[in-house]
């Protein structure tokens, strides 16, 4: 028996294989082929089992082995780094919300599905859509079920993406349309302005075509200015078309269900929620009002309504598609629950801002986006990736050497920037993302270019 595993006697162990019918506890694993078992002890740990007050010294030494940044990390790639406001975390830590599942008797938990109806109501006035779900897991779990509702409702199996959406959402959609049958479909982009290519889109279009997937500021920061243009093409075809945005974009740029997008989704990540080491965050899934679609919609809705008598407001789950309620071949999702706590958090800090205040916000980070921009334009050694679009947040920019090099010593420096391109697309080995938000002030942003210069050479 290996160290670590066991705390039992030798007698204890023996009494229980015996009553089990066996002699050895290997017999346990015999149905497991010969070859794929560890015929030796694993290296693990210090040769001995460590006291408590040593694990902790241990712990202590790796610690002290971390360096933090004096300015906040400029990594972008979907996940910035955004400030948590104290009054979220004080609310969300409150032990009635301290679940990631709707209640399984959920009628129940009034203040619970109360709170879910307040999230729903906030991000569909948010994307300007009539019908918000409890969220989704993330970003790209919502982008993938949109697709397959998408697929579900026009009966097709083409779906076009433009190449501008982020990398991995496109992966997730394409892992979760291989079961259905999805045929996912690549739109260029333009080289010069960033954005989709409304050329390569037309000439893709046909009736054989469910839904077009665009995404504003796209994977590259670059805000996309056809997003109706899009849309109005896509519905020439009768396809839907379905529009990823960042809420937090919102406060200054038109919501996209107000542009005419038939499915909106997103991701709550910087409103109310942090990092959290890259997880777990929740999606967003809005429709505009369409019955069709709504009989397709994953997910859950929380809906409010009054008692007979009109006096008490209560809340009710009045949709869920999760597949052991109802046959399985007739459900639409096999998400079984919603990402409560942080589409409570998103709530909150939402509630917190008050339309006035997202504004506020959206502007300090256009603004701060806007002084990157400029800054960088100064430096000869690098190049903007898109040096003539509008970005939100996040911008690409090109170096003259391999990304992530250049990335790896400004990160020995103290500055945290990227991710390298070249990760997502080989030919773009030497870009990289550099992430601007509420945080970073005038003086961070010139530090960040000011070691970029160094690193990289300023030219000229």
């Amino acid at each position: 028996m290996h160290n670590w595993i066991p705390n039992s006697s030798p007698e204890i162990r023996g009494e229980l294989l015996r009553d089990l019918g066996l002699k050895d506890v290997s017999e346990l694993f015999s149905d497991v082929p010969p070859q794929l078992l560890l015929a030796r002890d694993l290296n693990v740990g210090f040769g001995r089992t460590l006291a408590e007050y040593e694990v902790v010294r241990l712990f202590n030494t790796l610690i002290s082995k971390n360096r933090l940044s004096e300015v906040p990390s400029f990594m972008g790639g979907g996940l910035c780094q955004h400030y948590v406001p104290s009054a979220v975390k004080a609310l969300v830590s409150r032990s009635e919300f301290y679940t990631a599942y709707t209640p399984y008797q959920a009628e129940i938990a009034q203040g619970l599905l109360q709170a879910l109806f307040e999230y729903q109501s906030l991000m569909a006035d948010l994307y300007g859509v009539k019908v918000v779900n409890a969220s989704m897991y993330n970003g790209s779990t919502a982008s993938a079920e949109a697709v397959l509702m998408a697929a579900r409702a026009k009966k097709r199996r083409r779906i076009l993406i433009s190449e501008s959406v982020h990398p991995e959402v496109v992966e997730v959609i394409r892992t979760w349309g291989f079961g259905a049958g999805l045929e996912l479909v690549n739109v260029g982009l333009d080289r010069e302005s960033g954005q989709i290519s409304l050329s390569d889109l037309r000439s893709k279009l046909s009736d054989e075509v469910a839904a077009v997937f665009v995404q504003t500021p796209n994977f590259f920061g670059v805000v996309e200015s056809v997003v109706r243009e899009v849309i109005e093409e896509t519905h020439r075809v009768n396809a839907l078309s379905i529009v990823y945005t960042h809420p937090l974009a919102l406060g200054v740029l038109e919501a996209p269900g107000a542009m005419g997008a038939d499915v909106v989704v997103g991701d709550v990540q910087g409103l109310g929620v942090g990092l959290n080491f890259g997880g777990p965050s929740a999606g967003i899934l809005g429709i505009n009002d369409d019955k069709e679609l709504l009989r397709q919609f994953p997910g859950r809705l929380i809906g409010a309504t009054r008692t007979v008598d009109g006096r008490e407001r209560g809340f009710t789950m009045i949709l869920q598609t999760r597949e052991q309620h109802i046959k399985r071949e007739r459900a639409t999702s096999n998400i079984t629950t919603n990402a409560s706590l942080e589409a409570l958090a998103a709530a909150v800090h939402l509630s917190l801002l008050g339309s006035k205040g997202l504004r506020r916000l959206g502007e300090a980070i256009l603004g701060r986006t806007h002084y990157l921009v400029k800054s960088l334009s100064r430096l000869e050694s690098v190049d903007l990736l898109f040096p003539e679009a509008l970005h939100f947040r996040e911008v690409g920019v090109r170096f003259p050497v391999n990304a992530a090099q250049v990335l790896r010593t400004l990160a020995s420096r103290g500055v945290y920037a990227g991710p390298d391109l070249g990760r997502f697309r080989g030919e773009l080995g030497d870009c990289g993302l550099v992430c601007v938000t509420e945080l970073h002030t005038k003086r961070d942003i010139e530090l960040l270019v000011e070691l970029l210069g160094e690193v990289v050479g300023r030219g000229g």
